[in-house]
């Protein structure tokens, strides 16, 4: 029997302490959250590639103006990949601990998580956007989850 752990197949109890960890709602949300960086940092390069709100001075040199939009670019891209990631830890980790203690999995742990996600993002703006924000997060959660099992 190898020790190498690429090679050997894992025990009973090594899978079961695995799949422990793997469940949690903290590995769920910290996953989330680093998949959500990465998206968010992908997504706001395209689109600081394609949003031009910092002029570029012209009389620069070309190399000085390259320099300046990438930087521009960076700062966008790593401001979108920190609240993707954000979005994404409070959405799932709210969504998994909603659906632990209901014990069921259906649409309405995804309306919750969203009404979550949506207030908790928008706390600094108050009781009434609080609720706009659960209102709109919990709407945009029906609607992707009601999309994606429609067919079950």
């Amino acid at each position: 029997m190898s020790s190498n752990p690429f090679t050997r197949t894992p025990s009973q109890d090594e899978r079961a302490a695995a799949s422990k960890v793997t469940d949690s709602c903290a590995f769920k949300a910290g996953f989330s959250g680093v998949a959500g960086y990465g998206i968010g940092l992908v997504f706001g390069l395209v689109l600081s590639g394609i949003e031009f709100s910092s002029p570029v001075d012209t009389s620069a040199s070309t190399k000085q103006q390259i320099k300046t939009v990438f930087k521009d670019m960076g700062t966008k891209s790593l401001s979108s990949a920190k609240n993707f990631a954000i979005m994404a830890a409070i959405y799932s980790g709210s969504e998994c601990m909603i659906e632990s203690y209901r014990a069921k999995n259906d649409i309405y742990n995804s309306i919750a998580a969203g009404c979550v996600t949506g207030g908790t993002l928008a706390v600094r703006t108050g009781p009434r956007g609080m609720a706009m924000g659960c209102a709109g997060f919990a709407a945009f959660s029906a609607a992707i989850d009601w999309y994606m099992h429609k067919d079950d």
